[in-house]
């Protein structure tokens, strides 16, 4: 039994994609601060619903994976909740909470309890997440293979150090906006151009996806899979070089900095 303990937009998705991915909807259990909340879900996808988070870890069962997805506010009120019940439980304890580190977590928690700090990203909805995991020293091998598998089957994993965790969040969590805004001012430029917006917009988003499954698939760097596109005197150079003057590699950096400093800030 797989809990979670939040079905908003991050929690639902994740939910929503694990049974999409071929988990009994059976399997899955949830709750949310109103319980109404829950029960919804629960009639919308076959998932059970608990009245309360610490009923929620009790039908997780012994060494279940309860997945905590609040918002980072309400994190701590909610570890204190299931706090004894976790310990009984010997739950694993899956936090998706932004800028909570695994310290913070585990001061909510019995010692020795198995934390596992996770980030997954928007892009989990459609089963295509870019999602970090950073184990606590208490879980075992075949814990943190259960949580990943999980994650796995809405997207990639990468296991990162707990240290990277910020840049993580601007690498992958947030990403996905600044390549939304891309896509818009590439949009834009077809729009100009006397391509309607909705079909400018389908043909960058199909081309940029094209692109990144090139990328993955590749094992070249990135600078080269770029170059490889760009013939001499051709209309891509050309395009490159106008945005390189007009400082986007700066630009790019400078914005992924940003939202670096304020993980670390939250």
């Amino acid at each position: 039994m797989i809990g979670f303990i939040g079905v908003g937009n991050l929690g639902g998705a994740l939910a929503r994609g694990l049974i999409a991915a071929g988990t009994p909807a059976s399997d899955v259990v949830v709750s949310a601060a109103h319980v109404e909340v829950a029960k919804k879900f629960a009639e919308e996808t076959g998932a059970r619903a608990a009245a309360t988070n610490p009923e929620l870890v009790d039908a997780a069962g012994h060494d279940g994976i309860v997945i905590v997805a609040v918002e980072p506010g309400t994190l701590a009120e909610v570890l204190d909740e299931i706090r004894d019940v976790a310990a009984e439980n010997h739950t694993v304890i899956v936090s998706v909470a932004a800028g909570r580190s695994l310290e913070m977590i585990a001061e909510h928690l019995s010692p020795k309890q198995p934390i596992i700090r996770v980030l997954p990203n928007v892009a989990a909805a459609v089963g295509e997440s870019m999602t970090g995991m950073a184990r606590g020293e208490a879980v075992k091998d075949w814990q943190f293979q259960a949580a990943r598998e999980i994650f796995e089957a809405i997207g990639r994993v990468e296991e990162i150090r707990e240290s990277q965790f910020a840049a993580y969040t601007a690498l992958a969590g947030c990403s996905p906006a600044y390549g939304f805004v891309f896509m818009d001012a590439l949009s834009r430029a077809g729009v100009k151009n006397g391509i309607p917006k909705a079909q400018a917009s389908r043909i960058v988003a199909q081309a940029l996806f094209g692109a990144a499954k090139m990328a993955l698939e590749s094992e070249k760097p990135l600078a080269d899979l770029a170059d490889s596109v760009q013939s001499p005197g051709g209309s891509t150079v050309a395009g490159v070089v106008e945005m390189e003057l007009r400082g986007l590699g700066g630009a790019v950096v400078a914005g992924a900095q940003a939202s670096i400093d304020k993980d670390k800030s939250l």
